[in-house]
């Protein structure tokens, strides 16, 4: 809701002022996985730098990433978001730094082979599918050996089940909807049993309601299957609803790794908090949503600008209002 440019209300505070300061706390902190998060993909110093280019991609990046749980990637264009993807994919080649999944180092050319060919899974905007083969064709081409296993048209059906699209395995990718192929590329992804799943703005092109339908959707399969998934997007509301963690990128440097809650409460400065569409943040301080509250018996007298509601996912946070 919008309220006028001239209305008044009163806000107090409903923290201490001293807790309104932006942070001066280390920037990278890993988050504590819960019992089911026991480490999987681990990145450690990542650095990227092209020839001609003076400054890095990426600078001494460092995640985990853990089961069953899903990280987003938010930062401006040209951050190093998909490339860092790209790094987790072992499709980019390191300038430092190392990935390792399950322990393994993937530094030699077969390990990279054997995880890109088998164990990595990525969704893209633009579905990849091809149009004029059948769903069972596109869902196995990761998992050709899906059709030699006892009762295949089962197994197929039973993973086309788990997207919505059961029994319909012998239509062609042509006459599906955007939503559909987006399904069919997620079935696709799962269908190998992959160790990370990658996502690179897969729901941007679809509209709002079906895009909530299939972030709900990849973000149970990822917590039933228990693979970790990350996801690069521009969009902070579906990070804060899809993500466990969120990390925070700008200009190669990992700003902040902290959950969504975390994040808005104390962005660790004035330029995280505004990566996440915070409006009530300078360089010096920052006004949580949680720390306003409409009351026409106390606090102080001020304009009421405008007020937006965050983004859904965020339980038990009031919309916030910019001053």
């Amino acid at each position: 809701s919008t309220a006028p440019a001239s209305a008044s209300t009163t806000v107090r505070p409903a923290v201490p002022e001293s807790a309104l300061a932006v942070s001066d706390a280390p920037a990278v902190e890993q988050p504590h996985g819960g019992p089911e998060g026991s480490a999987l993909v681990r990145i450690e110093g990542l650095s990227v730098h092209y020839l001609g280019r003076e400054s890095w991609v990426l600078d001494s990046v460092s995640l985990t990433h853990l089961r069953g749980r899903v990280t987003a990637v938010i930062g401006p264009s040209g951050c190093g978001k998909t490339t860092l993807l790209n790094c987790l994919g072992l499709l980019q080649r390191l300038s430092a730094g190392t990935v390792s999944v399950d322990g393994r180092d993937m530094a030699s050319d077969r390990a990279r082979r054997r995880f890109w060919r088998r164990e990595a899974a990525f969704i893209y905007q633009d579905y990849g599918l091809i149009e004029e083969e059948t769903l069972a064709y596109n869902v196995t081409l990761r998992a050709p050996g899906l059709l030699r296993r006892p009762r295949p048209d089962a197994r197929l059906d039973g993973i086309l089940e788990t997207v919505g699209l059961a029994g319909r395995q012998a239509e062609t990718a042509s006459v599906l909807s955007g939503g559909e192929k987006q399904r069919v590329a997620l079935a696709r992804a799962l269908a190998g049993t992959p160790k990370v799943l990658l996502l690179d703005e897969p729901f941007s092109s679809l509209d709002t309601t079906l895009r909530s339908q299939l972030q709900s959707q990849t973000r149970e399969l990822v917590r039933r299957r228990q693979i970790p998934a990350v996801l690069v997007t521009h969009d902070p509301a579906e990070a804060c609803f899809m993500a466990d963690n969120i990390a925070l990128l700008a200009g190669g440097e990992l700003l902040q790794l902290d959950t969504p809650e975390a994040i808005l409460r104390r962005p660790v400065n004035a330029q995280a908090a505004r990566l996440l569409g915070c409006l009530n943040a300078s360089d010096a301080h920052y006004i949580p949503p949680e720390a306003i509250h409409l009351s026409p018996h106390s606090g102080t007298p001020c304009t009421l600008q405008h007020s937006f509601r965050l983004p859904i996912g965020i339980a038990g946070m009031q919309p916030e209002k910019r001053l």
